[in-house]
């Protein structure tokens, strides 16, 4: 039978049955009572499930099984779906062997940690028999068809290493198996936690409001047969992609021959891409119908079109321009879109006769895989414009979530503090590849440099030459690494002045196998220019450890989102999270970086901003916000009152 005890908040449920805990009427039914237990125990916090005598199971008891009638045995798949279900974390915990359907409960739980030795497969097609209690389904969803079927169609058995690079498992442990995921199930009753939150807040984001009173609840969108998408580069083809895919018409603009034709390949390209992968995993590719496509030059094509995507490069003049050129053609009820990742929504609206109907759009590249959508208001926006490009979003299954106007809304303005400091971090004497391990240990799948090398550096060369902060439009004079009196990083500028924009040159802040290769290799050049460098600007370079890393990186850019707050520019510190999980690879069991926070403890936060701020008074993004101030005064209240103690005077919503 199953026997159930505790360690602590962890129930520990054993399958008891010698020799090799054969999945009998008994134990199964044993394990269901152990799991429901658990799961109305308000003292415990996760569940490991494991074997007696160093076996987890070797499966169904066949025998056992058919010697009763249907009616009385618990089903094994009920049991596997019970664990799945359930809101408290449950970790397998395999010794020996898991085969057959006890691999299958293995992969209802929600984490497996094996011992080096154990063995894991579905053997069950030796004897004329397919895997019954859902191993079939959850074994391609954890590790893709190919290599699902291959296992289930042999039988073939792999030991936990190959277990663990194919996906099967989640840890490999040379001793205590059973310790180790009583360890790991302590240590996820805080991830749980933040899972349940980001699934609330992704909920909670889609019902805006504005600061005048209207919401979600009181504006209609209007309905969308036709869009058009101007600019075919990155962003637009993923967008182009996008609404397609969702069998919407399309009318995609480019402003020559060449661009459009090269265009038209990359977005045809996309499409039967995207058609493949739906038939490979069993849908029908009709969504990617490139009848629904229409390509041209003609700017007048667009006089029908419900919406407009502008999706052109970060230029102001130029996208004044387009504005002031579709504010003529279209009709008047279409809808003026921009996606823009930092420039003035009211100033591009400026340039039409309609700035009621313009609103941002801020894709996230590849659009046509990114999850969100910031939805950005500008001060003369109206609600339906709003709920339009929300339904819009949700049409095409992104996230949309609505923001306020400013440099960088809510998502690249939180990430220029943390951008900052990882720069100035290699100022200080830390090397790329020390920076993007120790956030990379934190969670995010790309540390800061190896995704500024994959975005391209010279899209932030671009917007600070914009910003006349390097290049020709710098006053003379200007020392190197102020502006005003700030501290300010040339670093980035200079690797695009030796032509390092990253993996489309091969090199940036690594360096790459050739142009467009992905696998990024420790840079000598790029360490003894560091050296260089901080020769020429007398920087004594220091030892610095992860824990300062990731402050400064994490903290800094939490502080600005306390400010986005107070700012008015998000509702809510959800929409913050929301925007950060989906957006920014944030790791999703941290919660967001708000969430984040509330878990650290907002003293801690406060504290940790003023030690770093007194050491660097150049860098203001460290000074610590007066909304956090504010919090921690009032005695750190829970992550959803925060609201209740901002003034909301300059909304942008």
């Amino acid at each position: 039978m199953a026997q159930q005890y505790a360690r602590g908040a962890v129930a520990v449920i054993r399958l008891n049955n010698p020799p090799l805990n054969a999945l009998s009427s008994a134990v199964v039914r044993a394990l269901e009572q152990g799991v429901k237990k658990a799961d109305v125990d308000p003292a415990v916090k996760a569940v490991v499930i494991c074997g007696t005598n160093e076996t987890f199971s070797a499966g169904a008891d066949i025998r056992g099984f058919s010697s009763i009638q249907a009616g009385d045995r618990p089903s094994l798949t009920s049991v596997v779906d019970l664990i799945e279900r359930s809101e408290k974390p449950v970790v397998a915990a395999i010794e020996g062997m898991a085969l057959g359907g006890a691999l299958e409960v293995a992969l209802g739980c929600h984490y497996r940690i094996a011992h080096a030795q154990a063995w894991v497969g579905l053997p069950e097609v030796t004897l004329g028999l397919l895997p019954g209690a859902g191993g079939t389904q959850r074994l391609p969803r954890l590790i893709g068809v190919r290599a699902a079927l291959d296992l289930i169609t042999t039988g073939k058995r792999v030991l936990a290493a190959e277990a663990l690079k194919l996906g099967i498992i989640d840890e490999i442990v040379e001793e205590n198996t059973i310790d180790a995921a009583i360890h790991l199930a302590n240590k996820v009753s805080g991830q749980a936690k933040a899972l349940q939150y980001v699934f609330f807040a992704q909920r909670a984001a889609q019902k805006w409001t504005t600061s005048s009173g209207t919401s979600w609840k009181t504006a209609s969108a209007q309905p969308i047969r036709k869009v058009a998408v101007i600019g075919l580069g990155t962003m637009g083809r993923g967008i182009v992609t996008s609404l397609v895919k969702a069998k919407m018409s399309v009318v995609a603009l480019e402003q020559d021959q060449k661009q459009l034709e090269v265009g038209a390949r990359a977005v045809t390209s996309l499409l039967e891409h995207e058609a493949s992968k739906m038939q490979w995993i069993g849908q029908r590719p009709d969504a990617c119908d490139p009848a629904l496509l229409q390509f041209t030059l003609d700017f007048s094509v667009l006089q029908d079109a419900d919406l407009v995507i502008e999706a052109v490069f970060e230029d102001m003049a130029l996208k004044k321009e387009i504005f002031h050129k579709l504010s003529a053609i279209c009709k008047p009820g279409s809808f003026l879109c921009t996606n823009t990742s930092t420039l003035d929504i009211d100033e591009i609206a400026s340039a039409t006769s309609r700035p009621h109907q313009v609103i941002g759009t801020h894709f996230f590249s590849p659009a046509h895989v990114m999850k969100l959508v910031e939805i950005i208001r500008g001060r003369h926006t109206s609600p339906i414009t709003i709920a339009t490009a929300m339904g819009l979003a949700k049409t095409i299954g992104k996230i949309g979530v609505v923001v306020g106007n400013c440099f960088g809304f809510v998502g690249n303005r939180m990430m220029a503090p943390y951008a900052e400091q990882a720069v100035f971090l290699l100022e200080e004497g830390c090397k790329p590849e020390a920076v993007d391990q120790a956030l990379e240990g934190f969670g995010f799948n790309m540390g800061p440099f190896r995704m500024s090398d994959l975005a391209g550096l010279d899209v932030g060369w671009r917007s600070r030459k914009g910003q006349g902060l390097t290049g020709p439009e710098l006053a003379p004079g200007t020392p190197a690494r102020l502006c005003g009196r700030r501290r300010y990083s040339p670093l980035p500028d200079l690797l695009c002045e030796n032509g390092r924009y990253g993996q489309k040159t091969g090199m940036g802040w690594y360096q790459y196998e050739k142009p467009g290769a992905r696998i990024a290799n420790p840079d000598p050049w790029l360490h003894n220019f560091l050296i260089g460098y901080r020769d020429a600007h007398h920087i004594k370079a220091h030892f610095i450890d992860e824990e300062e890393i990731l402050e400064r990186c994490l903290y800094t850019l939490i502080n600005e989102g306390f400010q986005i707050l107070d700012d008015g520019i998000a509702s809510a510190p959800e929409d913050i999270d929301v925007i950060y999980i989906h957006g920014y690879g944030w790791p999703k069991h941290r919660g967001g970086p708000m969430f984040y926070a509330s878990t650290i403890g907002l003293p801690r936060i406060l504290a940790k901003l003023q030690k770093y701020s007194e050491a660097h008074p150049d860098i203001p993004r460290m000074q610590p916000s007066a909304f956090l101030k504010k919090l921690v005064f009032v005695g750190s209240p829970p992550l959803k009152e925060w609201m209740s103690h901002a003034g909301h005077q300059s909304s942008k919503l």
